[in-house]
C-alpha cells in the first residue's frame, strides 16, 4: 500500500501537523481495524487517515490515533486530501467527498487553500459551577482567575463549553498569549477528565493575541496525544464558539495560530458560512509531502 507523511496547515516542511496516510489499493478491502491502530502507532503520528476510493471523487476515509479510532481528523484530512492530489487520485480545482464515520465531508481543492466542511457544529454544554471551572484551569496547570476576557469587549464572559463539528472538545478561553504559553497540564488528570466529560480533550486559545490573530494549544492525552500542532476539528469547534459569542462574523476568513511551543508553527484557517439560516464551518489550509512509500500492511 502507498503512504505518505505530510506536514498539514503549512506550506514549509517541519511545520504545521505531520499526518499519516495510507492509500487502500482500488478493489482491496480496509486491513484490519487493530492493524490499522498498530500502524498508527509504528507511524507515530497524532493521526493517520486510511483512504479508500469508492467512486469518481469519492473516497471513503478512516481515522487512527496510536490508541484507538476517532471519527474525524482535520489535520489528517487535509494532509491526505493533498496526497490523493499527488498521487494522482484527485485533481486541483476539484471538489471531493470523504465518507467518514462522522458523516460525508466536502473538500474544495483550491490552489491557495484546501477548505474542507466541517460536520454540523453542536454545543454540548458550558462547564458548570465554580469548583469543576476551577477543577478545569487547575488541571491544565493555570489558574481560573481572570480568565475568559475579550479585550475589545470586557463586557464578554468567554466560557469554557464543549462544542464539536465533528468531535467534541472542551473549549478553554484564557486571557493572553503569555497565560496560553504557561499551560502545563496534568496529563494523568486530563484524561481522567476527559473520559469524565466524554470529550476528545482541551482546546486551549485566546482571543488576545498580540498580532491580532487567535492563538490556540491542544491537548488530547486520552488518545495518547499530549499537544497537537494543528487541528482542524477543534478550530471548527472554535470558530463556531466564537461565532456564538460574537467575536467572528460570518463569511470571513479568521487564522488560528497553533503549535508555537511545539516549535511547529500552524496557521489554520476557518469560515463561518450561513447554510439555510444555520451557521456550517470550513477549515482550510496547506500542506506540504514530507515522505512517500510503501507500507507493508
Amino acid at each position: 500500500m502507498r503512504f505518505q507523511i505530510v506536514d498539514a496547515f503549512t506550506d514549509t516542511l517541519f511545520g504545521g501537523n505531520p499526518a499519516g496516510v495510507v492509500v487502500i489499493p482500488d478493489g482491496k478491502d480496509y486491513p484490519e481495524d487493530e492493524v490499522m491502530r498498530r500502524t498508527a502507532a509504528e507511524l507515530r503520528y497524532s493521526e493517520t487517515a486510511f483512504v479508500r476510493r469508492e467512486g469518481d471523487g469519492i473516497f471513503r476515509t478512516r481515522y487512527f490515533t496510536p490508541a484507538a479510532e476517532v471519527e474525524l481528523c482535520g489535520h489528517a484530512t487535509i494532509g491526505s486530501a493533498y496526497a490523493l492530489m499527488q498521487l494522482g487520485m484527485a485533481r486541483l480545482g476539484n471538489t471531493i467527498r470523504y465518507e467518514t464515520l462522522a458523516g460525508p465531508i466536502d473538500i474544495a481543492l483550491q490552489e491557495n487553500s484546501i477548505l474542507m466542511d466541517m460536520a454540523d457544529p453542536k454545543a454540548y454544554g458550558v462547564i458548570e459551577g465554580d469548583e469543576a471551572v476551577r477543577e478545569l484551569y487547575r488541571i491544565m496547570g493555570i489558574s481560573a482567575e481572570g480568565q475568559g476576557v475579550w479585550s475589545k469587549n470586557p463586557s464578554v464572559q468567554l466560557k469554557p463549553e464543549k462544542i464539536s463539528t465533528g468531535l467534541i472538545d472542551i473549549m478553554l478561553p484564557v486571557k493572553d498569549e503569555e497565560e496560553l504559553e504557561r499551560i502545563a497540564p496534568d496529563f494523568p488528570a486530563l484524561t481522567e477528565l476527559s473520559r469524565k466529560y466524554e470529550v476528545v480533550g482541551v482546546h486551549a486559545f485566546t482571543v488576545n493575541g498580540k498580532d491580532g490573530l487567535i492563538h490556540a494549544r491542544n491537548f488530547a492525552p486520552l488518545y495518547d496525544i499530549d499537544e497537537e500542532a494543528a487541528t482542524g476539528t477543534s478550530n471548527g469547534a472554535l470558530a463556531y464558539y466564537l461565532y456564538r459569542y460574537g467575536v467572528l462574523t460570518a463569511d470571513v476568513v479568521n487564522t488560528v495560530i497553533q503549535g508555537e511551543k511545539m516549535g511547529r508553527p500552524s496557521r489554520v484557517d476557518t469560515r463561518i458560512v450561513m447554510q439555510g439560516g444555520q451557521p456550517g464551518v470550513k477549515v482550510g489550509g496547506l500542506a506540504v509531502t514530507l515522505a512517500e512509500g510503501e507500507i507493508n500492511i
